[in-house]
């Protein structure tokens, strides 16, 4: 009887390329049998999984009831959670909580948590108000602590996030404008579609029933410099990096997310995005090479100005 595997998240980025590098691997559908976890299976994105041999669950995380159908039987579980569906830290650590006690009661080998830094402990206390980071940090805490063994998966920088970056100026050309230093090789390069899959899958494999192992999902780090030098030579066009005081860019955010936000990109030029952690471990073990930025700016120019 094939094991099973949980992805919470199915038809989003992080839960899509999971299941996608899972059913491509040929080792992978021998052993296991993918579920889907998503809130309504009814929805093309959910049936077009179910007709690629998916077998979707219609849950959600609100509590260990909700979430024990998803998890039924399964050996391992992958975790996404959206802290911005109600920017709450509370609301995202409740949800972990929900899956990791049911996980617990259904007897899951191995949860791999989608999880980043805790910023707060990490900068010693200069940047705490990066609740994004510090919640899922938590989370990862509590499945941990509760026993079930728990693989760290974090995230790089979503490269997506640069689509609105590149500001045309008046000359014509385009800047991009961070309150962090030029030069340092601060961002840890991620493709949220096509690169999730390939760690957790390597994540999937790796593991051993070891708990509290850490796999980084960033193909590279880069500084601003390289990103709008690479930019301009993909795209065509030129760009500059400029360094602005924090207030100011603090000031072009919306005021409910401003601080965080802030506190976010000065957490790059402070202990750093994985607080000075390498990526040649956890790279080491893909199968597929992750996406660079270069490369993704060249599958993605028409989302670019």
């Amino acid at each position: 009887m094939s094991k099973i595997i949980t992805v919470f998240g199915a038809t989003g980025n992080q839960g899509g390329s999971v299941i996608n590098s899972l059913l491509n691997d040929s080792a992978i559908t021998k052993e296991y049998q993918i579920r889907g976890v998503t809130r309504d299976t009814s929805k093309h994105a959910s049936q077009t999984l179910a007709a690629r041999g998916v077998e979707m669950v219609a849950a959600d995380m609100s509590s260990v009831e909700a979430v024990a159908p998803a998890v039924k039987n399964a050996h391992t579980v992958f975790l996404v959670t959206n802290y911005w569906e109600k920017a709450s830290a509370d609301a995202e650590i409740a949800q972990v909580k929900a899956v990791a006690d049911a996980s617990k009661a259904a007897g899951v080998q191995h949860v791999i948590h989608s999880t980043l830094i805790h910023v707060t402990k990490a900068t010693n206390g200069r940047l705490t108000h990066v609740l994004h980071f510090d919640a899922k940090a938590d989370g990862t805490e509590y499945i941990r602590q509760s026993g079930v063994p728990v693989t760290a998966f974090l995230p790089g920088y979503f490269l997506s996030n640069f689509f609105n970056s590149f500001q045309k100026q008046d000359d014509g050309t385009y800047a991009v404008m961070m309150p962090v230093p030029a030069d340092k090789k601060i961002i840890p390069t991620f493709d949220a579609q096509r690169d999730t899959g390939k760690y957790v899958k390597a994540a999937i494999k790796a593991f051993n029933g070891e708990s509290g192992r850490k796999f980084y999902g960033a193909s590279e780090y880069i500084s601003h410099q390289q990103l709008v030098d690479d930019w301009s030579e993909v795209m065509g066009k030129k760009a500059v990096f400029k360094q602005i005081p924090a207030e100011l860019f603090q000031s072009f955010l919306p005021p409910q997310i401003a601080k965080e936000m802030t506190e976010n990109m000065l957490l790059l030029g402070d202990v750093g995005y994985y607080a000075g952690a390498s990526l040649d471990e956890t790279n080491a073990l893909l199968e597929e090479k992750p996406t660079t930025w270069k490369e993704y700016v060249a599958a993605n120019k028409d989302k670019f100005p």
